[in-house]
Order: structure tokens, then C-alpha cells, then sequence
């Protein structure tokens, strides 16, 4: 039998039992434990403030580029939107125990398709503290217990958010043992929630792609694969050009640092000219590498065959010059990741044909890639974006932590 750590293995075991419990709650029951955790996020406010300008001082030391000390960030803004997000997620239906389907057979016998939690889910996640109580509400919400691993760059800030949501929890009358935080920053703890199959029922991980394929790789649990974001925007030959430039500098400028920014832009070549033209003064600070055509519109770095590949996380922009519809999908079908595509254009079949071929999570006509997230969509916070096919695709809200049981009521019936 595999020997794990022991503190390990008694959190996910407790988290285990807890979760069983928090399946049974009622909707009402867990909607005030979670307005109880926003008062408690208000109440340590700057607690918690001191303790990320803590990490992101760290980080500062140690060389961090600031487009990733920006995820990193936490300020009285940010968390109000991190608290709006929990409000949110309170005002969403709960999604446990709900009917997706029921039906009689011949026999008399009725069947009931019914939403289960999934149990105990972990998150491994860099950065980011937001993902912290994101991941909580979503979790506690779908009635499952949740196990959050974050990175050592943000250990300070995590601290004091999980302190923070056990004494909203505990305020309730909810055990806090409902979320378990591993206080530690080795890598082998993150091996051993991996191999914990039996125990933890899903991981998700969150960040680079360094963290998302040591994950996928290594697991023996179920994973869902996220995030990786090699974004693209296409400006077609029917584009508004204006229109394209406002979502440019959307996708590229306002968060570099996060998975749907934009890294690649793609011009049609009727319209390269004009366009690209423009890119230097648009886009101030952002360094720009072109294929030979983009070279001769404006002066670029060259782009190299790994620049097509890159997510870049920072004010960098690959940009090459296609001659149609079909140049654009294809460079997306070989350099794309699955996360988030976008096209601008007046031309309604080719808005379709994007729609239609480009295979993605989520696909944009005349809208930025910076929409997905699961607050935008509605979701109020998302586990993580699933670039994947199986179970969930795209943001994963709430009706992505249930899983299925089927009851069956008869009448003594057999087979």
C-alpha cells in the first residue's frame, strides 16, 4: 500500500467525511454559510492585503516580470470583485440533486437521472489568490470538499484567505474541515495528491503549461487539463478595422498575464496594409514579431517557428499576414491550445465557417478572448478552463462539479 504523508492523507480523509455530510445540505443552508464568509473577507481585509503585498514584494525580489506579478496582485478592488463573485455564485440554483431526466418503462419501473457532487476535488494552482476563494464557493456550492495546493508565490495571501473562510465557515456552523489548504510549499506533496486515487476524486490544475503537463502526466487521479492559452485573433477580409483594433488592445494590453489574452494576431492580406500600419502606435510597449510580410509594413523582430507556438503571458505579439479564411484556420488548427479564438468580420458565412471549424473552447465573432472566464460567463468564478473534451469544456462553473446518479423506484420489479 502506497505510504503518503501523513498530515496529507488525514486532511483528504477528513475533506472525505466532510464532503459526504455537505452533499446533504440544502441550498439555503450553504448560501448562508457562504454570506457568511464574505463578511469574514470584509472583516480581514487588510489582513489579507498585507499579507499579498508580502508575496508580491517576493516576487518583486526575486525578478518576477510584472505581467505575472500582476495575477498575483490583491487590492481593495479586487477583492470586492472577488466578494461579488461569491454573491454571485450564492444567487446561481444549486446544482445538487436536480432531475436532468426521468422516465417510466414498459415494466412500470421509473428511472431518475439525478446530480451527485463529485466528492473531494483539488486544485493545484500558481498565482493567482484569487482562484482561492473562486475555487471554495464553486466547490462548497456543488457540495463537494476541496483540497487547494497554490503556489509558494502566493503562500502569504492564500494563508490569509483560507483564514478568512474558516471563520466564515465556522461563524455558520459549517465544519471549516470542509476546505483543506496544504500549507506547504514541496513538490512532492504535489506528487502524492496525484497518486492519491481512491481519495481525491478530480484534480484540476491551473497555470503554466510546466504545471498543467507535470500534472496530466504524472496523475493516477482524474484530471481535467486547463488553460494553456495560445489565444489568436483574426481580422478577415470583411472586417471593421476599428472594431478589430479595440479588441487587439483588449486581448493584448489590459492583462497580458492571464490565459485569454491574445498572442497571436492574424491580418487578411487585402487588409494588412492599413492595419498593421497602425500596430506600433496602438500598441506602445508591446514588442512585435512578424512574419516577412508584416516586415515589410512596419520594422519587426522576426517570428520564429516558436513564436506561433508561444503563450507568452507578457506584451509580446506574434503577427502574421494570411491570404484567406482558410490560411487563418489552418495556422490555428496546428499552433492553437483549445482555449479561445476570434474572428472580426461583416461576413456572415465566414463568421460560421470560423464558428464551425476552429476547434476551441470557446470562439468569438467581433468580441474579445478576454470574455472567457467563468465570472463573464455568468458562472460567478470558474475551477479552471478546460481545454479538454471529456466531461467539461471551457470554463468550469458549477454544473461542471456534479456528476450523475440514477435511481431506480419499483415495484418489485426483476429481471
Amino acid at each position: 500500500m502506497k505510504s503518503y504523508d501523513q498530515q496529507l492523507l488525514k486532511m483528504v480523509r477528513e475533506l472525505k467525511e466532510e464532503a459526504k455530510a455537505l452533499g446533504s445540505l440544502k441550498g439555503e443552508e450553504k448560501n448562508r454559510a457562504l454570506y457568511s464568509v464574505i463578511e469574514a473577507l470584509e472583516a480581514d481585509e487588510e489582513k489579507i492585503l498585507q499579507a499579498n503585498r508580502q508575496d508580491l514584494q517576493k516576487a518583486r525580489e526575486a525578478g518576477v516580470r510584472e505581467s505575472l506579478v500582476d495575477r498575483l496582485a490583491l487590492d481593495s478592488s479586487r477583492l470586492s470583485g472577488i466578494k461579488e463573485a461569491l454573491r454571485e455564485v450564492i444567487a446561481l440554483k444549486d446544482p445538487v440533486w436536480t432531475s436532468a431526466k426521468t422516465w417510466t418503462l414498459e415494466n412500470g419501473l421509473t428511472l431518475s437521472k439525478m446530480t451527485v457532487p463529485l466528492g473531494v476535488v483539488g486544485i493545484i494552482y500558481e498565482s493567482r489568490p484569487n482562484v482561492t476563494v473562486d475555487a471554495f464557493a464553486l466547490g462548497f456550492k456543488s457540495g463537494n470538499g476541496v483540497l487547494l495546493r497554490g503556489s509558494s508565490s502566493a503562500l502569504n495571501s492564500n494563508r490569509a484567505l483560507v483564514a478568512a473562510i474558516h471563520k466564515g465557515l465556522k461563524k455558520a456552523g459549517i465544519s471549516p474541515k470542509v476546505l483543506g489548504f496544504i500549507d506547504d510549499d514541496r513538490r512532492e506533496l504535489v506528487l502524492e495528491m496525484l497518486h492519491m486515487k481512491g481519495e481525491i476524486d478530480l484534480i484540476i490544475p491551473r497555470g503554466g503549461k510546466g504545471l498543467i503537463d507535470f500534472v496530466v502526466d504524472n496523475a493516477k487521479v482524474p484530471t481535467v487539463e486547463t488553460g494553456v492559452g495560445n489565444c489568436h485573433l483574426y481580422v478577415d477580409s470583411d472586417g471593421d478595422l476599428a472594431m478589430a483594433m479595440e479588441i487587439l488592445k483588449n486581448g493584448k494590453i489590459q492583462r497580458p498575464g492571464v490565459c485569454n489574452a491574445l498572442e497571436t494576431l492574424l491580418v487578411h492580406e487585402s487588409m494588412a496594409e492599413d492595419f498593421i500600419k497602425k500596430l506600433p502606435k496602438a500598441l506602445q510597449g508591446v514588442t512585435l514579431r512578424g512574419c516577412p510580410s508584416t516586415d515589410k509594413i512596419i520594422s519587426v523582430e522576426k517570428a520564429t517557428e516558436q513564436d506561433w507556438k508561444e503563450e507568452y503571458l507578457d506584451l509580446i505579439l506574434a503577427v502574421r499576414v494570411v491570404k484567406d479564411l482558410s490560411e487563418a484556420i489552418k495556422h490555428i488548427d496546428q499552433y492553437g491550445t483549445g482555449h479561445s479564438e476570434a474572428i472580426v468580420t461583416k461576413n456572415y458565412n465566414h463568421a460560421i465557417e470560423f464558428q464551425r471549424k476552429v476547434d476551441a473552447a470557446a470562439v468569438y465573432v467581433n468580441a474579445s478572448t478576454r470574455f472567457t472566464d467563468g465570472g463573464a460567463f455568468g458562472f460567478g468564478g470558474e475551477m479552471g478552463i478546460s481545454t479538454q473534451k471529456v466531461h467539461a469544456r471551457g470554463p468550469m462553473g458549477l454544473e461542471e462539479l456534479v456528476t450523475t446518479k440514477y435511481i431506480a423506484q419499483g415495484e418489485g420489479q426483476i429481471r
